[in-house]
Parts: structure tokens; sequence; C-alpha cells
């Protein structure tokens, strides 16, 4: 039996502001706020909230056989709370109705896995947290920025406890191989992979509205008869979108809302089935090893990291907010931390590609991005500075850095041992309290026979 793995990404960065040279040292506020409201309520508008509707709909019509996974950025979330709360309690309702699954992935939807791995750790525990606060649940599947994947990253993400993660399925690493298996890490085999399948998930990203397009007008029933007729051993079609296919890249006027409204009905009629990453990771062993020894991701035909650091402008740009890292971590300043992880979307390198066309970019041209993001961040790293001189060597940070790890460990050895002592305390008041207890009881059974013994004489 066949059954889809349906997956979307939610994100959105926080835009910065035309941050010209002369406000270096006199302002430390980056961000256009009144942009990133604007954007974001027309997204949350035009795609969020509608998707959310249908697939709610989807879900209840269906009696819970459509299922579907997200993944919503740390930064995403944030803006969710602050621009669209009735979007966060429909993503509720959702978790309420069953068949919904959230992944983990780096709060800033960063690209620290690919330069530093503390901070990359650091930001996986964080969105990991704040999943857990907004939404009660764990999750127990990674998935990384941009689908980015490698071998290293893979023996990161094992160590830090996951065994199940999304990518890409990338052609120059498959090869001749299906993505519509359950695969398993090269150095670290016990953490299995999902691929995405390129083109069922492109023939909805790309090609759903395009005109020249031979296959135009797509219709669910006739997807699902793709899917149908793929190899009979093939039976996982991974299908990994941006949420903002639904009503936003297609808008509504396309006929997409109604397309993913009957894709469950098709699917039942064909009997294929919706099935969550965790559940395919669970009941699928892996059917082989892929070798990734460079990074990849989902995007652009060459499905590497080129989009983010593949010109001097971008590495500059990433190898600077790198060099300062460690003395950022040092800090104990809200907002300088807050800055720390909005300065690292991925998004900020992303305007500054050169290969193509931006749609998405705020700026006229791909310098620009560079010159105010370099503005932005000269003046972040004054403020570091200002708390943490760069006349400190490194191995005196490294020793202060040992020094308030081992203070944080020891205070959470003695914030354990304060635990059990109350617990042993609170063993030792019921304790009391059951002798007192026996000891009244005892009283009562004595006075008790004295009285009978006082009737009878």
């Amino acid at each position: 039996m066949k059954t889809i793995c349906l997956y979307f990404q939610i994100h959105q960065p926080f835009r910065l502001r035309r941050y010209r040279f002369f406000d270096i040292g006199n302002d430390h506020y980056y961000y256009d706020d009144f942009q990133n409201e604007e954007i974001f309520r027309k997204v949350a508008n035009m795609c969020y909230i509608p998707a959310n509707r249908t697939i709610i709909e989807m879900i209840r019509k269906s009696g819970g056989k459509f299922k579907v996974a997200f993944s919503i950025s740390g930064i995403a979330l944030e803006q969710i709370e602050t621009y669209a709360p009735e979007l966060l309690d429909s993503f509720k309702e959702l978790i309420d109705l069953g068949g919904v699954e959230f992944l983990t992935e780096t709060y800033a939807h960063s690209l620290s896995s690919l330069g530093d791995p503390n901070e990359f750790k650091i930001q996986v525990k964080m969105h990991t947290e704040k999943i857990q606060s907004l939404f009660g649940i764990t999750p127990a599947v990674f998935r990384n920025t941009e689908l980015i994947y490698s071998d290293d990253l893979s023996e990161m993400i094992y160590d830090m406890g996951f065994r199940g993660m999304l990518t890409e399925g990338a052609k120059h690493i498959l090869g001749w191989k299906s993505p519509n298996y359950v695969y398993a890490s090269a150095v670290r085999p016990d953490l299995k992979l999902l691929l995405k399948n390129d083109r069922f998930s492109e023939d909805l990203s790309l090609r759903f509205a395009d005109y020249s397009w031979t296959e135009y007008p797509l219709t669910a029933d006739k997807y699902m008869s793709w899917i149908e007729s793929t190899a009979e051993t093939e039976n996982i079609i991974n299908i990994f979108l941006n949420y903002e296919v639904l009503g936003s890249l297609h808008s509504s006027s396309t006929g997409i809302f109604d397309f993913f409204k009957a894709l469950p009905r098709f699917a039942s009629q064909k009997n294929i089935s919706f099935s969550l990453p965790s559940e395919l990771f669970e009941s699928n062993e892996a059917v082989d090893q892929i070798v990734v020894p460079y990074p990849m991701s989902w995007v652009d035909e060459e499905k590497d990291c080129s989009s983010w650091l593949g010109n001097v402008l971008q590495q500059e740009a990433f190898q600077k907010i790198n060099t300062i890292s460690e003395r950022v971590r040092l800090c104990r300043d809200r907002r300088l931390l807050q800055d720390w992880l909005y300065l690292q979307s991925s998004d900020h390198f992303y305007y500054m590609n050169t290969k193509h066309y931006n749609l998405f970019s705020p700026y006229d041209n791909p310098y620009d991005a560079f010159n105010n993001y370099m503005n932005v961040l000269s003046d972040f790293i004054l403020r570091v500075e200002a708390q943490y001189p760069s006349s400190i060597e490194n191995e005196e940070l490294n020793s202060l850095l040992t020094t308030i790890h081992n203070q944080d460990k020891e205070i959470e050895q003695l914030e354990k041992k304060l635990k059990r002592y109350e617990e042993m305390g609170k063993i030792k008041k019921m304790e009391n309290n059951t002798i007192e207890e026996l000891r009244t009881e005892n009283d009562h059974e004595i006075i008790a026979a004295s009285v009978d013994t006082q009737i009878a004489d």
C-alpha cells in the first residue's frame, strides 16, 4: 500500500531596515517593523489561515486519515504570537484533531549547522523548548534549515537524540536510486532519513499554475494516478513544500485549495494513505545508506548551499558573524541575544545571492543587501565588544567559558540535590503525619476500650 508523507515549511525572517553607515554606533535598532508586520499579516491572510482551515476540513472529512507534518521556525512562531495570534489557535486546533506532527529545526532558521556546531545545538534545543511551551508536545523528528544535510551533520543530529530526519532526494546523491524508501545515514546507520521526491513536490510548488506546462491543469485525480503508477515496491512518496504554496505562491484563484481538498478522496479511491514522518520511521527499516560528504539542500538545480554561501559577499558576511559567536554566548543581555538570533536567519544571506533574480528580496540588488547587513553587523559587533572586548585573548575567553560552564554544571547539580532534599523532606513530613495519625487512632481505640469497660461494669 502506498503512502504519502506531506510536510510543510513555515518561516518568515525579521527584515532589516535601511541602516546607514552613519547609524553605526548611534542607533541599535535594526528592523523594519512596518514591513515585517505588513508582510506577515498579508501572508497569514492569503495563505496560513485559509490553509489551516483547509487542512482542518480535510482531516475532519477524511475521518482523521489525512495527515501532515509542519516545521515552523522559532522566529516565525514569535511573529505568529505578535501579529496573528489567531493563527496560533488554529494550529492548536489542528493538534487537538490529531494527524499532525511538528518537527524540530534551528530556532532562527539559520546556517549554524555549516559554521558553528555549538550554536546549532543551542538553537535546536531552543526550538524544541519553544514547541513544548506553545503546543505541549516534544518533536521526535528533525528537519534542518532548507533541508540542509551532510554526513557530518547526521552525526550531530544523532548525538542530540534524534533517530529520524527529513532531507532532499538530490539526484547527484541518489544516482539511480529512488527517493521513495526510508534510507539511513552512512556514518550513523541508526539515523533514518526521508528524502524529498522532487517530481511530485515540484509539480505542486513550481508547475501547478504554469499554463505552458503540458500537464496543465493538474487535478487531484491525475496527481493521485501518477503516484499510484510508481513502481510497486516504492511505497513512500515524500512531498515536501513551502506552506506558501497554498494561497501565496499560488493564489486561491488557481484552484490550489480545491485541489488539496480533493486529495484525500482520490487517495482513498486508489488505496493511498497519508503518514507522518515518525510513523514511517517506526514502521519501516532503511533499505540502504546514503553518503553525503558535502552539504546538500532543497534549493535550486544544484541542490547545494551556494544560494547562501556561493559568493564572496555571502562568505564574508557569514565568516564575520561566526567570529563573534563565543563572545555573544557569554552575554546575558536579552536584547543582544535576540538580535543575535534574528541576524542569523538564512534569508539575509540569500538576499546576497548573485546567481539569479531574487523575487522575495527587499533590496534592489545583492550588493545593497550586503552593505546593509554589514552595517548592521558592524554596530552589533561594537555592542558585543563593549561587553567582551576583542582585547581579551582567545585563551582567556576559553578559560572564562570553561569557568562559566563548570559553574552552570555545579548549579545544576546543586538544584538536583536540593530537589532530592525537598522530596526527602516531604517523605519525612508524610511519615511524621502518618505516625501522628496512628497515635491518634491508637488513643481513640484506648479511650473507646476504656468506655466499653466502664459501661460493662
